[in-house]
């Protein structure tokens, strides 16, 4: 799945998006390396057992940017207004590289 802001500018081509409770409950953890993934909660992530930093994008049911949290490093937690429910967790620096602000529109085609 692709991933484009408002402007036409793709941010990512590989969404991966966590469909069972299994990939949902894993995310990232034990990966190699990072991977944009798509994940559906509202209590808020937790990076114990990622090897990495992340950049962490909030959304609301239509797609809006909600809270962004660059360079979330590994054993942290990160939690948000709860009526938000789409999490995309992104490789380090990707918020700032795609110039990412939050009231920003995406796209997911």
């Amino acid at each position: 799945m692709r991933v484009i802001n408002s402007y036409g500018k793709t941010i990512v081509d590989n969404l991966k998006i966590a469909l069972s409770v299994t990939e949902r409950t894993k995310g990232l953890i034990g990966a190699l390396e990072p991977f944009p993934l798509l994940i559906r909660t509202r209590w808020g992530i937790h990076t114990f057992g990622v090897k990495f930093p992340l950049d962490i994008v909030i959304l609301d049911n239509e797609y809006r940017i909600r809270s962004l949290r660059p360079s979330l490093v590994p054993r942290r937690i990160f939690f948000w207004n709860p009526k938000f429910s789409i999490v995309i967790e992104l490789p380090d620096g990707a918020i700032k590289k795609s110039d990412l602000k939050v009231g920003n529109q995406l796209v997911l085609e």
